[in-house]
């Protein structure tokens, strides 16, 4: 994980060359991207990853899942189901562009459930680019458990020299690739030796052999196995992050290499704080990219030693799918089945793919599963519970899907033609079904309304919007009966793009992009008083019908109120319900703007009628006559409707949302400070405050995009509704005409 453009799926093709099959690396040493779940996905751009991608390695005996996830915040979705698969997370970092807000917030995120964490540092083959510096920056951002591994530097022949803090081993990469050199590393270095004594005391510091602490004060230099055995442990609790350098697979050409130098030259003698030539920092630092990049090998061997066991993986609470208690279930692969569906797809060949996390027992092709899905019906997926079959299970590599015997705990692999099961749905036996809460996932804000081109299209976008929300928790498809607008809520204008898209792409469903329709409501402005006449006589049997009402405006939020007050009989007791069905009619269609009338409270006061041609569809319209007469003579208030919303952003944010909600005619009605999470340290866990206002829902349609750039993208809102307000009569007059 981490921002986008670090270098995330670049990366995972490097590790997929490193460790996966030959197939996947040809004597260009050109990559195909990752695909999604292993098979062609015309989603995937090469520019941006959209979705989550599973691929599979195997390395010193064990497999290793990597679950590579959008940086883009808009797909954060995607994201959310990877850290529900992943058992510890590897945040890539760019050494040129740094840490970024989003980022500082997924680190908190993570450290809230204390998911061991490790860092890749990115890009050092860019112009002015700095490992130590880099270093430096995710420290101030992560806290001080944040240490290097791996000290990179430059090489004889213009290679790239890898350093082993731990093992002391010197790994140079070359023209003629990967060689580990006899060589010791030179501790008498000041440099080396300092980064070696605060990663050393890093891992003594979290583990539990409380002799190696007393052996390292005493001044004996810690066995380095018995250190790599302590790494896991370290890297277990959540609060030591080892670094490692990563040089991924670029072209660089003669003329970037001397406009690097140019550029090092224009940057004359700057120093740094240890006063030595930043120029010569960067020298020491940063190796230039080669084919095949450097730090991959390295980096599987910390996924080995250093990442803890699927079996550490703390579950969550499991129940029956009827909400009683259970068991709890451990990454016993003997155990009771326990797995979860973390993303789905739809294969045009192979039909419905579903990537699966095996928490507990072991999955086999043809077994007979329940599925449970329960606690998303505020997002449109009703709960179920069904019984299905198991199709064939998968590991990708890369473009290639591997049929694999079975899938234990601790595993993921794809599972085909799963008919209704759902990304979020808990797999377990049919005899002992349990159910996984479901995770929490952000709440669309970004409203998106469309209409079909053309009739074909119209008959594809219900399946196709259908299956993209199955596979796509966090798109919502709302059919507004009041404004009969189709409308998507995306998570912002790229997820949009995205789904509008496949749409077309994949389902041949094209969609225009329309306004947004907001329900507006009328009211009276003062009280009146209306006459409603029904008088029809052409032949035959004809129409009679008077009344007289009284009309006066209610509170906000009263709603609408009837009152017979006809004396003497003026009115049969029979057609007062006709003439109370007329009014709300009327008030439906509305009067002035084509609105509904609301918060109104209607007087039956008098009227007439004939023995003969009264009748009830008569007094139906003559109420709606009464009531339009009635606004005529009051006047119109158009009300809009309003949001309570929360936004929640740092300190240093708040006055400049403030300022951006009172442009939008909102009303600041309170704020609420939010303490960082217990034990957290890093900067962007930083004491938040969540903003209470009211706001016009009209002002709020792009405020998903538009806070995140106020706030640098760590704000975030939630919004509801708060009831109706007068619209301002300079806005009102244009609706009114």
């Amino acid at each position: 994980m981490g921002h986008t453009g670090a270098g995330k799926t670049a990366l995972v093709d490097r590790l997929l060359a490193t460790a996966g099959p030959p197939e996947r690396q040809n004597g260009d040493h050109q990559l195909a991207h990752t695909s999604y779940v292993g098979h062609a996905d015309p989603d995937h751009r090469p520019s941006r990853s959209v979705s989550l991608s599973l691929c599979s390695v195997s390395h010193r005996g064990l497999t290793v899942n990597l679950l590579d996830t959008p940086g883009y915040p808009d797909f954060v979705g995607e994201l959310r189901a990877g850290l529900r698969a992943a058992d510890a997370a590897l945040f890539v970092v760019s050494a040129v562009d740094g840490v970024d807000g989003a980022t500082g917030l997924l680190w908190s995120e993570c450290a809230e459930v204390g998911m061991p964490r490790a860092i890749a540092i990115t890009h050092l083959d860019q112009a002015r680019a700095d490992f130590t510096a880099a270093v430096e920056e995710c420290q101030r951002a992560f806290g001080t458990g944040v240490l290097p591994a791996w000290l990179p530097s430059r090489a004889a022949g213009g290679g790239v020299r890898m350093t082993g803090l731990l093992s002391g081993r010197i790994v140079e990469y070359g023209p003629g690739g990967r060689r580990e050199s006899a060589a010791e590393s030179d501790r008498s270095d000041v440099r080396h030796a300092a980064a070696r004594a605060a990663l050393v005391e890093g891992i003594i510091a979290e583990s539990e052999d409380e002799t190696l602490l007393d052996r390292y004060l005493a001044g004996a230099d810690p066995d380095p196995d018995l250190l790599l055995a302590d790494l896991e442990k370290a890297v277990a609790h959540g609060t030591f992050f080892p670094v490692l350098p990563i040089g991924l697979l670029t072209e660089r050409r003669a003329d970037h290499d001397r406009g690097e130098r140019d550029g090092n030259q224009r940057d004359g003698n700057q120093r740094d704080r240890n006063g030595r030539d930043r120029n010569e920092r960067v020298a020491e630092d940063r190796g230039p990219a080669l084919a095949g990049g450097f730090g991959s090998t390295e980096l599987l061997d910390l996924f080995v030693q250093g990442f803890p066991a699927p079996a550490e993986h703390p579950l969550p609470v499991l129940t029956r799918p009827d909400g009683t208690a259970c068991d709890p279930a451990t990454g016993d692969p003997a155990g009771p089945l326990v797995a979860e569906v973390v993303k789905t797809t739809t294969d045009p060949y192979v039909g419905r793919m579903s990537v699966v996390r095996v928490f507990s027992g072991t999955l086999h092709p043809d077994d007979h599963v329940h599925v449970s899905g329960h606690g998303r019906a505020a997002a449109g997926h009703a709960d179920h519970d069904d019984d299905e079959r198991v199709g064939a299970l998968s590991r990708p590599y890369g473009s290639v899907l591997h049929s694999v015997p079975d899938c234990p705990a601790g595993g993921i692999c794809v599972v085909t033609k799963l008919a209704t099961a759902e990304t979020g749905d808990t797999l377990s036996n049919l005899d002992d079904p349990r159910h996984l809460p479901a995770w929490t996932m952000p709440e669309p804000l970004l409203p998106i309304a469309i209409r079909a081109r053309g009739r074909a299209d119209e008959d594809r976008l219900a399946t196709a919007l259908s299956r993209l929300a199955v596979e796509d928790p966090t798109l919502r498809v709302v059919q507004d009966p009041e404004t009969a607008q189709l409308v998507l809520w995306s998570m912002g204008e790229a997820h949009a793009e995205s789904v509008l898209e496949r749409l077309a792409q994949r389902y041949g469903a094209t969609v225009d992009r329309v306004p947004t329709v907001i329900p507006l409501r009328e009211t009276l402005r003062a009280p009146a008083r209306g006459l409603g006449r029904q008088v029809k006589q052409s032949g035959g049997h004809g129409q009679y019908a008077v009344c007289q009402i009284e009309v006066e405006p209610l509170p906000p939020g009263s709603g609408f109120e009837f009152v017979d007050e006809v004396v003497g009989g003026a009115i049969p007791r029979s057609f007062i319900p006709s003439v109370e069905k007329g009014v709300r009619a009327q008030m439906a269609q509305g009067v002035r703007a084509g609105h509904p009338l609301t918060d109104l409270r209607v007087r039956l006061v008098d009227g007439k009628s004939h023995s003969v041609d009264s009748s009830d569809m008569a007094f139906q319209i003559a109420g709606g006559l009464a009531l339009r007469d009635a606004v005529r003579s009051g006047g119109v208030v158009v009300l809009e409707p309003v949001l309570a919303v929360d936004v929640s952003v740092p300190d240093e944010f708040v006055g400049t949302v403030v300022s951006d909600l009172s442009t939008r005619r909102g009303r600041v009605v309170g704020m609420d400070p939010v303490p960082p999470p217990p034990g957290s340290a890093s900067s962007f866990a930083a004491t938040r405050t969540v903003v209470h206002a009211e706001v016009p829902e009209s002002e709020m349609s792009r405020y998903a995009i538009e806070l995140r750039s106020l706030s640098h993208g760590t704000g975030s809102f939630h919004r509801q509704p708060h009831g109706y307000e007068p619209m301002p009569p300079q806005l009102a007059d244009s609706l009114l005409g």
